[in-house]
């Protein structure tokens, strides 16, 4: 089988190039290593992840919140099995509907793990023992990421587990230790501590959600720890010592002596993602990759090989999967002939704890390090008119601007519905607009985004006018 273009791996990344190609009139094929499309993202990512979180969120809403609305409950429980059977039911439609994506799109696919024969011939090694070759002009590799997991943690998927096994537990734990507060940790921690569980988050660095502004990891320690999570940060996890009903967790604090340990019941390590291009022969294609596994490619997209790309996770930048959409649909217009774009500045970055995080442009740290005049401007949430209707007043949105154009900078929110109300900043960053256009843009009124408006005219000279 000969195509124009064969996309390896079927994440966001993946399967959007393979749409964009087939618009585009090329003859493609999409690899898949697993029975499934979607990727980690639809499979174990971030589609089970938020239905988890949602669960979650309505239990311990109504738990500790439907009293203040004027709602009753006796006999409130958490039924743990049906929470995973509805995750899996989310996955499930939305994989179908990839499914039906490709056959629509006239795109073939095949299941097994591609492997390069030479430049143009990769071959699939079938689950069930077989084998298929496959040829093509050009190649997309899409193959993404998988969790880093040292082996002094002894992962054994049961008690010491990645994102990937904490989506599965049909029973509440009683302690859970989460190593490492970016992201994922954050995420599948305040799962699990909304339903009851003893949470502590052990971190190397100085502050959670190291990547994104400064006072966004503030605001959600704060709001985590109401939830009753706590925080050792300038520690690390020195030792996993599994025990009859669970583990011992060695903790060392950064440049100290001084140590502990927590028993738990299990130890969830999200230290982060690494390229997975584990076995898929890119030495017989002639694909470069850096010291860090990653495969090198131009401002194209394109490897050290002329018709091979890549996209996503595998390569440099951060591990998103709207980042992975966004150079998928460009690596196929690059292909196609056309001139695509795309600003990394402007990809947001989300946590979609409670309240969530998101954030997109330059943090306050990033701009005081490139030596960039700039104003801020926040808005506390509790000042908010619709937050308090709601309850959700943790929080704030901040806007940074240029100190001399006006021109929005970066824009930070925690709060309610942060990752929806980032696309307004992304908007009208794409346009460079000044904190005086948001300002005097319309907010419907009562609404959350009221506080991307009041945080903007907070950065005008200081024209808020609720605080």
């Amino acid at each position: 089988m000969k195509y124009d273009l064969i996309v390896i791996g079927s994440g966001p990344g993946g399967y959007v190039a393979a749409i964009r190609a087939s618009q585009l009139g090329m003859k493609t094929a999409l690899v898949e290593r697993y029975n499934t499309l979607g990727g980690t993202c639809l499979n174990v990512g971030c589609i089970p992840s938020k239905a988890l979180l949602d669960s979650s969120e309505h239990y311990h809403n109504a738990k500790e919140k439907f009293g203040l609305f004027g709602i009753k409950l006796s006999g409130l429980e958490v039924d743990m099995p049906q929470m995973i059977r509805r995750k899996n039911e989310a996955v499930e439609q939305t994989v179908s509907g990839l499914s039906f994506l490709m056959k629509k799109n006239k795109i073939d696919v095949f299941n097994g793990h591609a492997s390069f024969l030479s430049p143009h011939r990769i071959s699939l090694a079938k689950s069930d023992g077989s084998s298929e070759e496959l040829e093509a002009e050009k190649f997309i590799i899409a193959t993404g990421s998988k969790p880093i997991v040292p082996a002094a943690f002894h992962y054994d998927k049961k008690r010491v587990i990645t994102s990937t096994e904490a989506l599965n537990i049909e029973k509440v734990p009683g302690r859970m230790v989460v190593v490492g507060g970016g992201v994922i940790g954050l995420e599948l921690g305040s799962v699990f501590a909304r339903l009851g569980t003893e949470v502590e988050v052990v971190e190397f660095l100085d502050r959670i959600i190291p990547g994104m502004d400064g006072d966004c990891s503030k605001e959600l320690m704060r709001a985590l720890k109401k939830l009753g999570m706590k925080f050792h940060l300038r520690h690390s996890v020195t030792e996993v010592k599994p025990t009859k009903k669970g583990l011992e967790i060695g903790v060392q604090k950064r440049d100290s002596d001084e140590s502990f340990t927590i028993s738990a019941d299990y130890c969830l390590v999200a230290i982060g993602r690494r390229p997975y291009t584990d076995n898929l022969g890119l030495d017989k294609a002639g694909v470069a990759t850096d010291d860090k596994g990653r495969i090198v490619v131009d401002e194209h997209l394109r490897t050290n090989v002329a018709h091979i790309y890549a996209i996503g996770d595998v390569i440099r930048g951060a591990m998103l999967a709207h980042k992975a959409e966004e150079e998928g649909v460009f690596a196929a217009e690059v292909i196609a002939g056309q001139r695509p774009h795309i600003n990394y500045n402007l990809i947001p970055g989300v946590v979609y704890t409670w309240p969530e995080v998101a954030g997109v442009g330059k943090t306050e740290e990033q701009l005081k390090e490139e030596g960039l005049p700039y104003k801020v401007g926040k808005f506390p949430m509790k000042a908010l008119g619709r937050a308090r209707a709601s309850t959700d007043t943790d929080g704030m949105v901040k806007v940074l601007a240029h100190k001399d154009t006006d021109e929005i900078l970066g824009v930070h929110i925690v709060g309610a519905r942060a990752a929806d109300m980032i696309a307004e900043a992304v908007a009208l960053m794409e346009f460079r607009a000044s904190a005086e256009d948001a300002a005097r843009m319309s907010h419907p009124h009562p609404t959350y985004t009221e506080a991307m408006k009041e945080a903007a005219l907070a950065a005008t000279d200081g024209r808020a006018i609720h605080i």
